[in-house]
Formats: structure tokens, sequence, C-alpha cells
């Protein structure tokens, strides 16, 4: 049995869901998951200031300080011995009989976290994968990384029901994101994806790869662009937490660029596991 953090508390991991945790009821809470990489979390900075973002844009006030979470979070990682995989934490509204408005102020956010082992996919990135298209039914404030996940899971469901890995987003003719990534185009040597607003959660590593394409030298434009430009795009591939980047090499049956993982894709993939490979120096 693992343990989990549960508020301020490493405990093990069983009977910590009450009925009334409006997190269960409402999906009133926000969430991150970080990856683990040779035992060590990776851009933990990034990823507590989007879980303190979120939170904001919620009124939700967070339990505890973030540093003081952070902390927590790797004591966790160590407890649980953990290698390869995430560490999963949310924090909802807390525990209140179910009315729909925000309980009263004496209601105490409610925080849990637990990690997993989850080996990463080399060849996905190195090989590349398919994906399918499906309208964005989500709400309006993708930005806020909520509890609330339906359309992106009948989604995803979409892209496993047609042997897919993902299933990419668009409202109109207007690609935005895909069910758990964001999405990337390369044409003529450039990047473009979706403004971070609010039709998308600004993934951290999405953030990263920007900061790699300004230290490659690479540009990167954040533009809206359409599902026509996503087919007529040299190269695509998606980013996720602990997916990293992969290569899609069709969508809905249509083969992209070559069919192959393209250079610059390439390219990042190789700068991007620099990131936790020189831990292991």
């Amino acid at each position: 049995m693992s343990s989990i953090l549960y508020n301020d508390q490493i405990i093990e991991r069983d009977n910590v869901v009450e009925i009334e945790d409006r997190g269960y009821q409402f999906g009133d809470g926000v969430y991150e998951v970080i990856g683990v990489y040779d035992g060590e979390p990776l851009l933990m900075d990034e990823h507590m200031k989007r879980l303190k973002r979120s939170a904001r844009e919620i009124q939700l006030t967070l339990p505890v300080e973030v540093n003081q979470l952070r902390k927590k979070l790797e004591e966790l990682v160590q407890v649980n011995g953990l290698e390869e995989g995430i560490i999963y934490l949310q924090v909802s509204r807390g525990v209140a009989p179910r009315w729909h408005e925000f309980p009263s102020t004496d209601t105490q956010a409610v925080t849990v976290a637990y990690t997993r082992e989850e080996e990463r996919d080399n060849e996905l990135e190195d090989q590349g994968a398919t994906a399918v298209l499906t309208k964005d039914i989500r709400w309006l404030r993708c930005d806020i990384k909520t509890l609330n996940l339906l359309p992106n899971v009948l989604a995803k469901q979409k892209a496993v029901e047609n042997n897919a890995i993902e299933a990419i987003l668009h409202r109109g003719d207007t690609v935005t994101e895909a069910s758990a990534s964001n999405v990337f185009i390369v044409k003529n040597g450039e990047l473009y994806t979706h403004p971070a607003d609010n039709y998308i959660l600004n993934g951290i590593t999405r953030q990263k790869i920007l900061q790699l394409c300004d230290e490659l030298e690479l540009k990167a434009h954040e533009e809206t662009f359409t599902v026509d430009e996503l087919f007529d795009a040299d190269e695509v591939f998606i980013s996720a937490t602990k997916m990293d980047i992969a290569p899609i090499l069709q969508v809905d049956g249509k083969t992209i660029g070559n069919g192959t993982p393209g250079n610059v894709t390439k390219q990042l993939v190789k700068e991007f596991r620099k990131l936790y490979e020189k831990k292991k120096a």
C-alpha cells in the first residue's frame, strides 16, 4: 500500500474520500500532475505557480503555502521510493453540505496527493503516433486546471476507440489544444501554437518548449491556426507532462508532412530530454 499526502499528513491510502467533499460532488477544485524523473520532480516551480493561479481564478484559498506543499510532495516521492512516474495533486474547496454556492468561510480546503509509477515512452517520441479531430465542447475557462474534465474524457475516449493517442480539439475552424495536451504545428521551420488565453490550458511542457525555442533560435508564434493549416503542416506534435513531446504523423487518417517525425520536433525532443538526463550526471 503506497502512502498519500492528505492535507499536511503523509498517511496510508485508505478511506480518505468524504462523500460531501465538493471536489467529489461538484468538481470544485484544482489539480496538477508533476512528472518525476529518476526520483526528481521536474519543473516543480512552474507547477506550483500554475496551481496558485488556478486556485485564485476559482476563489479558492490554498490551505498551505506552496513552498510547504512542495516540500511535502518531495517527501511523498521519497517515502514511496518513486523513480519514474507522476505526482497527482488536487485541492478541493472542502467538505460541506451539498449546496451549489460556496460554503461558509470556516470550511477548510482539502489537499490530496499520491504518486504513481509510469515509465516514459521513448518509442512514442522517436516513432510518433496518430490523432483524431473532435469538436471542442468544453467551457470557456480552459486556462484553469480544474477537476471538471468530462468533455476531455469523452474526447480521449474517441481517440482510444480510433486507435489514436490523442484527440485534437477545434472550435469552428480553429484548433485549440487536445484532450490532455497542447498542440504545435511546424511550417517552413517555424512553430505555431494557440495563444495562452482562456481557450487552452497553458501547459508546463508547452511553456518549456517555447523557452527552448528561444534558446535554439527557432521562431515560435503563439497564434491560432486552422484545421486546414494543421493538415497542411510540415510537422505536428503534442506536449504534456510525462508524455513530453509526441510527434503526430496522421490526423483522421490524413498523413502529416512525409509521415515521419520532423527535424524540428526531433530537435526539441533531444533538448527536452537534456532537462532530466543531466540529473543523472
